[in-house]
């Protein structure tokens, strides 16, 4: 039974400050990934968000691609746990396929587009590209990797 975890050394009943997001790598037969440029800071990244505290894993990763793309994806595999130090968040990517819908527009996003790898390198800063191009590997185990928010460590 789990009493407490610590964040510090010095304070032992601590809880941890960190939050979870899901993303999904959704890759079509034709070997293009869905990225969308978000609307608050007009960067490029894998579609995806906070999981809400009662949603399964899979079902945030449905609903955040949904939600942000129009794009409904039926998720395949876990491709890597993202770390970013700096702010406490775990990111958990998912390869996911396209099953349905039609790209669109939202709150979140201001373009939508299927990327190549190629692409994917030269629009996006490391710490998401690296959550796409993880999920083209052909093993099958999990990328686990840490960041600070800009560069991976």
């Amino acid at each position: 039974m789990l009493l407490h975890m610590s964040n510090s050394a010095g304070n032992p009943q601590s809880t941890p400050l960190h939050s979870v997001s899901v993303a999904g790598a959704v890759v079509r037969e034709d070997g293009r990934v869905l990225a969308i440029r978000r609307a608050d800071n007009g960067t490029w990244e894998p579609p995806g968000g906070v999981l809400e505290l009662t949603e399964p894993v899979e079902d945030g990763v449905c609903r955040e691609v949904y939600e942000e793309t129009g794009i409904k994806v039926r998720v395949e595999r876990l491709t890597g746990v993202y770390k970013n130090v700096s702010r406490g968040i775990v990111a958990l990517v998912f390869r996911c396929r396209p099953e349905a819908g039609a790209e669109r527009l939202s709150e979140e996003s201001v373009e939508v587009d299927w990327l190549t790898p190629a692409e994917v390198s030269d629009r996006m800063a490391e710490v998401y590209s690296v959550r796409l191009l993880d999920a083209f590997r052909d093993d099958t185990a999990p990328s686990i990797r840490t960041h600070d928010g800009r560069h991976l460590l």
